[in-house]
C-alpha cells in the first residue's frame, strides 16, 4: 500500500471506528457502562504514555538534523502549556464520564453546548490526523502505534461526547451522524499533513514532539485525575494493571512491527 493509503486507513481507525465503538458502548445498560468505562480510561492512559515515551519521543530525539535534544524537550514543554490553554478555552476538552463539569449545559443553552462539543471534537480530530500522518512519514510502524494510541483514548472521549449531545437534545441518530462527521476531520488533517509535510520533512520531528506532549497532557491532566476518585485498594490495583497493560500493548506492537 502507498503511504497515503496507510494514513487514510489509520486516520479512519482513530476516528470513525472509535465513534462506532463508543455508540455501541452506549447501548449497554447504564450500570454496566459506569463499571466498564473507568477500565477503558486506565488502559488508555497506559497506551498514551507508552506511545509517547516508547515510540514518539525516541524517534523525535534520534531524527536526522536534531543535534540538540533540548530543542525537542522545549517543544514538548510548550506543547503541554499550549494544550492547557486550549482546554481552558474549551476547544480541546476530553470528557470521560457521562456527566462532565465542563460540558454540563445550562438549561437554556443545551443545543449551543452540544454544538460547541462538536466543534471542539472536530478540531481535536483534525490535529490527531496531522499527528498520525507525521508519524507515518517517519516510519509506518510508528504511524500504526500512534494511531492505536489515538484510538485507545478516543473511545472513552466519544462516549462522553455522545452523552453530552444526548443531554443537549440530540436524538441518538443525529448524535451518531454528527460525531461521525466530526471524526472525518481526522482524515482531512492526515491528508493535508501528508501533502504539506512531504516538502518540509525537517519539521516532522517537532510534530512528533507535539504529538508526545498531546498524549502526555491528555493522560496526566484529563484521564489520570478521574482515577483518583476511586480510592479502594482493589480499584487501585486494577488501575495499575490496566495502565501497565496499555504500556505493554504499545511496547509489543512497536517491537513486533519493527
Amino acid at each position: 500500500m502507498s503511504l497515503l493509503t496507510w494514513i487514510i486507513l489509520f486516520c479512519l481507525l482513530g476516528g470513525i471506528l472509535s465513534v462506532i465503538a463508543a455508540a455501541s458502548f452506549l447501548l449497554l445498560p447504564g450500570v454496566v457502562r459506569s463499571r466498564v468505562l473507568p477500565h477503558f480510561v486506565s488502559f488508555a492512559i497506559g497506551a498514551l504514555l507508552g506511545a509517547a515515551f516508547l515510540a514518539l519521543l525516541p524517534h523525535a530525539l534520534s531524527a536526522p538534523g536534531i543535534d540538540d535534544p533540548h530543542d525537542i524537550t522545549m517543544v514538548i514543554l510548550l506543547g503541554i502549556m499550549g494544550f492547557f490553554m486550549l482546554e481552558k478555552m474549551v476547544l480541546w476538552r476530553h470528557c470521560h464520564s457521562e456527566v462532565c463539569e465542563a460540558h454540563v449545559p445550562a438549561e437554556h443553552n443545551h443545543q449551543a453546548s452540544g454544538t460547541l462539543v462538536l466543534i471542539g471534537d472536530g478540531l481535536h480530530n483534525f490535529v490527531d490526523g496531522i499527528l498520525i500522518a507525521a508519524a507515518f512519514m517517519v516510519d509506518v510502524e510508528l504511524g500504526i502505534v500512534t494511531a492505536l494510541a489515538v484510538a485507545a483514548h478516543e473511545i472513552p472521549q466519544e462516549v462522553g461526547d455522545f452523552a453530552i449531545l444526548l443531554q443537549s437534545g440530540f436524538s441518538r441518530g443525529r448524535a451518531f451522524f454528527f460525531n461521525v462527521l466530526a471524526s472525518l476531520t481526522t482524515v482531512v488533517g492526515g491528508v493535508l499533513a501528508y501533502f504539506t509535510l512531504s516538502s518540509v520533512t525537517q519539521i516532522v520531528p517537532y510534530i512528533l514532539a507535539i504529538a508526545a506532549s498531546s498524549f502526555i497532557y491528555v493522560a496526566m491532566a484529563d484521564l489520570l485525575p478521574g482515577l483518583h476518585k476511586r480510592t479502594q485498594l482493589s480499584e487501585t490495583v486494577k488501575q495499575l494493571i490496566l495502565i501497565a497493560a496499555g504500556v505493554v500493548i504499545i511496547f509489543i506492537a512497536h517491537s513486533t512491527l519493527h
